[in-house]
């Protein structure tokens, strides 16, 4: 994380952890957060070709139990998920799943997300001996700190001197 020195006074950036960084019991708050527009919740919603109307059409959101448009929570899902890779998949070879993915809170165009993981366990792989197994658990929540998410996740993470995934 950070920047690595690779000459004098001369530095590149580094993206992610390596295997051996993570602990489990650590929690890595997610930086910077992310505001939601009304143009982010109606082009993913198009893109997606989900036309619930409670995304896409204000006069119908309104009249409902919200008063307001909600945003696609398949987009919450995808942007809390792209908060987290810097910490946690930025060397990843690859994803192995999601699970238990909780939304607990509503989201509204308007709404500044914050995003942190905790490291639940780690292993070595049994099957690649220059990578292992992370799982993390990721919880999202607005500016006010009130909870809209949580999903646990586990990504294959390459160690140390293997950053491409080849022994």
């Amino acid at each position: 994380m950070g920047a690595i020195e690779i000459a004098p006074q001369r530095y590149r950036a580094s993206y992610g952890r390596f295997f051996e960084e993570f602990t489990v019991g650590d929690v890595y708050e997610h930086r910077p957060g992310r505001t939601l527009t009304e143009a982010d919740n109606i082009q993913f919603s198009l893109l997606t070709m989900n036309f619930h109307p409670m995304h896409c059409d204000a006069a119908y959101a309104a009249q409902s139990e919200f008063g307001q448009l909600l945003v696609n929570s398949g987009l919450t899902v995808a942007v809390v998920l792209g908060m987290t890779v810097n910490d946690v998949s930025g060397k990843a070879i690859a994803n192995l799943g999601w699970k238990e993915i909780n939304l607990t809170g509503p989201v509204f165009c308007g709404d500044t997300l914050y995003a942190e993981s905790e490291v639940l366990e780690k292993r070595e792989s049994r099957s690649r001996p220059t990578q292992g197994i992370v799982t993390v658990k990721t919880r999202a929540y607005k500016a006010d700190g009130s909870p809209v998410m949580d999903f646990i996740r586990t990504a294959l993470i390459a160690k140390r001197g293997f950053e491409n995934g080849i022994a």
